[in-house]
């Protein structure tokens, strides 16, 4: 069964492949159509990928006033030795493993194709053997084949020259109203991962044409077209800014009158799968830049503070880092045993029924011990009557009586002079 070709479809792609020590030899995307009868508008279709590590990144964006008028366009990569046979040049290089590569217009997919090995894609392309995948137009699948030649016409692409009056606003050439919004330095497998993005904070477009991006006291020219309020992404594929440096680098937006623009600055501290993004702004209107998981090259900032782990892991956010997700079933015992709280162990349980003792026995509920009852019929304890006296009152008055006594014995030793004074003078009257 024939597979639905779409009015516009992907035709061919070569990842580019390392000849004679020349890297991205034969690199491109080309795009064809079923009818070439009449100018097509390109407006609003994008190509875009997903490399291998899972990232999204837009390819070519062609402007509103673009449009196709042959049977096919050729793309190819900026960084391959034959990158002028081609109508559009993108940035970043197609991986051997990877995919898909999709054509869209606006959100709405229009083909696509992947190259990863699984089910659902085509096998992946070999270093030792360059292939292209090329798509037979009577079946409509891909197929990998050894030897194929793009077609390139220059007169199949083109560019209306931009008219205020025609709804695309007033054009700015002085790169004014750009500011830096993201930059990845940390790239992965190539330094051609490493793009500087703009945002255009203007209501209007603006054209990059004659503006300079400064870096290490060298200019790089920009060229193209930021929608108003849009983003655009330059890959850095003419050359590189440090991957991880040791001090802050400074990155400058030079407009075309040679005056600074917009300042970038990062810091040592990148790392693998992030970039450094601007992604709000403060109560003082200071810009906020964090470093994100989650790069965006071409599109809004999305601020993603710990990678994305594997199925079965979760982030740890004291380190950052991916741990395994361990789940602790509570412990059951088997029948006829308990789970000791204290130690985690299970003990088997001891059935007890009540003790019963034999008769003339009762069980001493302290002790858990039979003991023998003793019975009294009155025969063995007879009953004695006491007899109680009160002395309660004679104990007092022995108590008082001493005290007396003994308070006429300290009397007469203290006065024992006087009073024989005295016993002497009437002892004399007397006589």
């Amino acid at each position: 069964m024939k597979n639905e070709i779409p009015e516009i479809y992907i035709k061919a792609i070569n990842p580019g492949y390392t000849i004679d020590g020349v890297s991205n030899v034969g690199e491109m995307i080309e795009i064809g159509r079923l009818d070439s009868d009449t100018p097509i508008s390109l407006a609003g279709l994008t190509v875009g990928y997903t490399n291998s590590s899972g990232n999204y990144a837009v390819l070519v964006d062609f402007p509103e006033n673009s449009f196709m008028t042959g049977e096919r366009i050729l793309l190819r990569l900026a960084s391959s030795p034959d990158h002028e046979l081609a109508t559009v040049n993108y940035t970043k290089t197609l991986a051997f493993k990877a995919g898909p590569l999709v054509l869209k217009r606006g959100e709405e997919i229009i083909d696509s194709v992947c190259w990863d090995g699984s089910a659902e894609c085509l096998t992946p392309f070999k270093s030792a053997s360059p292939t292209t995948l090329v798509r037979n137009l009577e079946t409509g699948e891909f197929e990998h084949q050894a030897d194929y030649e793009p077609v390139y016409d220059k007169d199949s692409y083109y560019v209306d020259e931009i008219k205020e009056d025609e709804g695309y606003g007033e054009i700015t050439s002085k790169c004014r109203g750009l500011i830096f919004s993201e930059v990845l330095s940390y790239y992965d497998d190539s330094k051609d991962e490493q793009f500087v993005e703009f945002y255009n904070t203007t209501s209007e477009q603006i054209l990059l044409d004659g503006c300079l991006l400064k870096y290490k006291s060298k200019t790089y020219p920009l060229s193209g077209i930021v929608k108003a309020e849009g983003y655009l992404s330059r890959y850095l594929t003419d050359f590189s800014i440090t991957k991880n440096p040791t001090n802050s680098n400074t990155l400058e937006l030079i407009d075309a009158n040679g005056e600074i623009v917009d300042k970038l600055t990062y810091s040592n501290g990148q790392r693998k799968g992030t970039s450094w993004a601007l992604i709000g702004y403060d109560e003082k209107g200071e810009q906020i830049w964090r470093t994100t998981y989650a790069p965006t090259p071409g599109e809004p900032n999305n601020y993603q503070e710990f990678r994305t782990c594997d199925a079965g892991k979760v982030i740890n956010e004291a380190t950052g880092n991916c741990v395994k997700v361990t789940t602790v079933e509570p412990k059951t015992c088997p029948a006829g045993q308990y789970l000791n709280p204290l130690t985690g162990r299970c003990r088997t349980i001891k059935l007890t029924s009540e003790k019963t003792c034999k008769e003339g026995y009762a069980l001493n509920e302290e002790t858990g011990r039979c003991k023998k009852i003793k019975e009294n019929t009155g025969a063995d304890y007879s009953l004695v009557t006491e007899v109680y006296e009160e002395n309660v009152s004679f104990t007092g008055l022995y108590l008082v009586l001493g005290v007396v006594v003994a308070g006429i014995i300290y009397i007469i030793y203290e006065f024992r002079r006087e009073i024989l004074k005295l016993l002497h003078k009437v002892f004399r009257r007397s006589r």
